[in-house]
């Protein structure tokens, strides 16, 4: 078979242009410290990149949100953290209302009291979170929770039962707010009605057997009350404990997972300097031994046997 002049300066021409080409990848390669930089240098590894820079990021994700649920759960116990107190003061005023050698007057002094803890639990349940959200509220987050019915003289609820959850993991979602009525108003028990029955009937002079009944029966029924509402509370702060557990303990997992994730990403996507420096000398050496040869055969003639 004969092989043409051409066809040696083509075969010549194509093998140093792969040569160079391979050349000038490997410096790109050396040069952005990445062996795939993109699907065309390898389709597998870029396609496994991919996959693994999502799973990252979502892990990323879910770490940001733990961290807003970790923030409006700390909220709610230091806010509840001042509410049990609240309410552990009026337990103190309710057992002092029961010595039997008060008068009228002192009774009247703890109602004056317990107004002022009322005025307290009101402005605690109608606070408003970093966001400038209503905290107790529900989903309503612009609306005060409890407000005084100038008509009824009652303290109603505005607010929803609804709670606001977080995705805090892949199959995790977690409720990370509670409205008021969960706290104040659950199993029958209404925190500020109670509270607004045993003030009037403090500043109600005991005149009488019936009287002294009825502030007797009604001191006790407020106090079983009251300690309800107190165990809800404390029952939602251990709730509350329960979940900043959980969260530090996806939070562990997460970190784990991020150091995985990175790991096998490098893994498939950095470059071995050594290798790759190694690997540029000996094509470097190859160029250059390909291009002396072809010098050389491109000069042969006929002429130079003659």
């Amino acid at each position: 078979m004969r092989i043409s002049t051409n066809t040696i300066y083509q075969s010549g021409t194509s093998r140093l242009m792969d040569l160079q080409n391979d050349l000038s990848k490997l410096n790109q390669q050396i040069s952005s410290g990445k062996k795939v930089r993109s699907p065309a240098d390898d389709p597998v590894a870029a396609a496994r990149i991919l996959e693994l820079t999502h799973a990252q990021n979502m892990n990323d994700t879910y770490s940001n949100t733990r961290n807003v649920a970790k923030t409006s759960l700390e909220t709610y116990e230091t806010n509840m953290t001042s509410i049990t107190n609240v309410i552990l003061d009026v337990q103190t005023s309710l057992v002092a209302a029961g010595n039997a050698s008060y008068n009228d007057q002192q009774r009247h002094n703890i109602a004056s009291e317990l107004q002022g803890r009322l005025d307290s639990l009101i402005g605690l349940v109608n606070t408003k979170d970093a966001q400038g959200n209503y905290m107790y509220s529900g989903h309503k987050t612009g609306t005060v929770p409890y407000v005084l019915n100038t008509g009824t003289g009652n303290i109603d609820f505005q607010g929803d039962t609804e709670r606001r959850s977080l995705q805090v993991d892949v199959q995790r979602q977690m409720p990370v707010t509670y409205s008021g009525d969960q706290l104040f108003q659950a199993n029958g028990n209404d925190m500020f009605a109670t509270l607004q029955d045993i003030i009037g009937l403090l500043n109600t002079p005991i005149t009488d057997a019936t009287t002294q009944q009825a502030y007797t029966a009604g001191l006790k029924d407020t106090m079983t009350k009251v300690q309800n509402v107190l165990d809800q509370v404390l029952n939602v702060r251990a709730d509350i404990g329960s979940k900043l557990n959980e969260i530090d303990t996806l939070d562990v997992t997460g970190s784990d997972m991020e150091l995985q994730y990175t790991a096998s990403i490098s893994k498939l996507q950095d470059l071995d300097y050594t290798e790759a420096l190694s690997d540029l000398a000996k094509r470097s050496t190859i160029l250059e031994a390909a291009q002396k040869s072809y010098i050389q055969t491109s000069q042969l003639s006929l002429f130079a046997f003659i």
